[in-house]
This record gives C-alpha cells, sequence and structure tokens, in this order.
C-alpha cells in the first residue's frame, strides 16, 4: 500500500526557499528554481503563482523558450522590476541550460537553484498530519481484507483506492 499527500508541505518549503534565494539574489538577477514534479507540475505550479514567478514551465504545457520564457522577462524588465523568478518542474529539467540562455538572450545575471530533496522531510502541517491519519486507516483496512498493490489518495474530497499500476501511469490535471 503506497500513499499519497504532503502536496501543502512541499509548496511551502518551494515558496519558503524561493524566497530565501530572493533575499539573496535581489540585484537584478533571475532565478530559475527547479522544483520536484518529473510528470506532474501541479507543485511547480502553485509554488510558482505563491512567489509570483515570471514564468512558469511544466510538463504538462509545451513551451518555447523564447516565448514563454525570455519575452515574458524582457516585458517584465520593461515595467522597472529588476529581479526575476523562473519555476521549472524536474520533468521538464534542463534548469542550468534554461538559466544559460536567458542570460545570453537578456543580458540578466542569471542563476540556476535546484531543490531536490529539500522538499522532502520537514515539519508535516495539520492538514498532512490529518490526511495521514485518514490515508492511513483506509490502508489499513485494505489490508485485513486481504487487497494490496493499491494506492491510497485523496480525489476530490474522497479517499480511495486505486491499482497502483494504474495511479503510475495517471497524470493530474491542472
Amino acid at each position: 500500500i503506497f500513499l499519497t499527500g504532503r502536496h501543502g508541505y512541499k509548496v511551502e518549503v518551494e515558496g519558503d526557499v524561493v524566497v530565501a534565494v530572493l533575499i539573496g539574489n535581489i540585484h537584478s538577477r533571475c532565478i530559475v528554481v527547479e522544483v520536484l514534479g518529473n510528470r506532474c507540475g501541479d507543485l511547480t505550479l502553485n509554488a510558482g503563482i505563491a512567489v509570483g514567478a515570471t514564468a512558469i514551465v511544466i510538463p504538462e504545457i509545451p513551451y518555447d523558450i523564447e516565448k514563454n520564457v525570455i519575452e515574458k522577462i524582457k516585458r517584465t524588465k520593461e515595467t522597472g522590476k529588476n529581479h526575476f523568478i523562473v519555476m521549472v518542474a524536474e520533468g521538464v529539467g534542463g534548469s542550468q541550460e534554461i538559466a544559460k540562455k536567458i542570460e545570453e538572450k537578456t543580458g540578466i545575471e542569471t542563476r540556476a537553484t535546484i531543490l531536490g530533496h529539500v522538499q522532502r522531510g520537514g515539519n508535516p502541517t495539520v492538514r498532512d498530519r490529518v490526511m495521514a491519519s485518514y490515508m492511513g486507516n483506509a490502508a489499513v483496512e485494505l489490508l485485513n481484507k486481504g487487497i494490496g498493490n493499491r494506492v491510497v489518495c485523496y480525489d476530490k474530497g474522497i479517499i480511495l483506492d486505486r491499482d497502483i499500476y494504474e495511479a503510475l501511469q495517471m497524470k493530474k490535471d491542472l
């Protein structure tokens, strides 16, 4: 039995780290932040919105670096803003290359930061703890019935279970 969750905590960590990076790099720079999200960009999308990212690159939406990233940075710079955040899901990858291209095309000093496993661990939120209790209970009920190879998940207000192989192939709608 595999339990899914901790979305809220991961987005909080992403937001906190991006703010910390910004405080240290407020001097007319662009920061490209790569976060967890191999096949699913919801963490990246939510964290990007929370920190006011100039551009967000996720696997669910095809992107053109010139149009969707570099042009946005240039337009934003014209408004007087001199620091920028680009959030990139790890499934898209290439944060170092994206940073290099941004610097080449805009002349703005650009750094890439890969959060990776910084997002795992840490203190769970109250919601995380409550959901873990509900989901753990559902997992034990399945095991008591002799049912294995299931993923316990939360979807649209309901705790349910899915076949583990089916769940691994699923894509999350944004």
